[in-house]
């Protein structure tokens, strides 16, 4: 570690302590995680409790984080996590977020079957068929599902396959979600392990985000 990030992470140490404290302060616990929601978002459960999931599910307009971290906004919730994780600094998790946030779709909205693609000058948009699902083993132990939707029109420059993946294996409205976009094919999307920008919802603000993954 340089100088550079030593200084950058000596900082965010102190910044955190007080901000930290200030979003466990702020931070409504009025919905009770349970246990088994607990459970699947850190990817354990059978693969007999994954069910279908309509796209309405991600009804709604998602705003993407890549943004927010290139601005630097995101590096508290890095932090906490480089602290939790003595395999990795504070450095390696920047760069893996980097490479996993990346994207020029900034917002993305969803209604019925149709979900549309706002990038900055250009939008596309397609009517999409639900595929199923395919469950992941990953080589930690744990799994990961996603859900595959395919564009079914024809003229359409929206990604040909979309698969969305938000830590949720039941019909249940999503809070956030990570997207895989592709035109070869599901199966060639399905390798993609490294890139799934990631979004929120259009109506949360920088400081909601932030204590939402700090807390989640």
């Amino acid at each position: 570690m340089n100088k550079l990030i030593n200084f950058t992470y000596i900082k965010l140490t102190i910044t955190s302590l007080i901000l930290l404290t200030s979003a466990v302060q702020a931070h409504t616990h009025n919905h009770v995680i349970s246990e088994k929601t607990l459970r699947i978002s850190e990817g354990i459960f059978d693969d007999n409790e994954v069910k279908d999931r309509p796209l309405s599910d991600w009804q709604g307009t998602w705003q993407s984080l890549n943004d927010y971290l290139i601005a630097g906004d995101l590096d508290l919730v890095i932090l906490a996590k480089a602290k939790k994780d003595p395999t990795k600094n504070f450095a390696d998790y920047k760069q893996y977020y980097q490479k996993g946030y990346a994207t020029d779709v900034l917002f993305i909205g969803i209604e019925g079957e149709q979900i549309d693609f706002h990038k900055k000058e250009s939008e596309v948009s397609c009517k999409y068929h639900y595929d199923g699902y395919k469950i992941l083993h990953y080589t930690a132990g744990n799994k990961g599902v996603r859900y595959l939707f395919s564009c079914q029109e024809k003229g359409s420059n929206a990604p040909k396959y979309v698969q969305l993946s938000d830590h949720i294996i039941e019909a249940t409205p999503s809070a956030h979600f990570h997207i895989y976009m592709g035109n070869e094919s599901h199966e060639k999307l399905l390798t993609e392990m490294d890139n799934w920008p990631t979004y929120y919802p259009l109506s949360q603000n920088k400081n909601d985000i932030i204590s939402e993954m700090l807390h989640h």
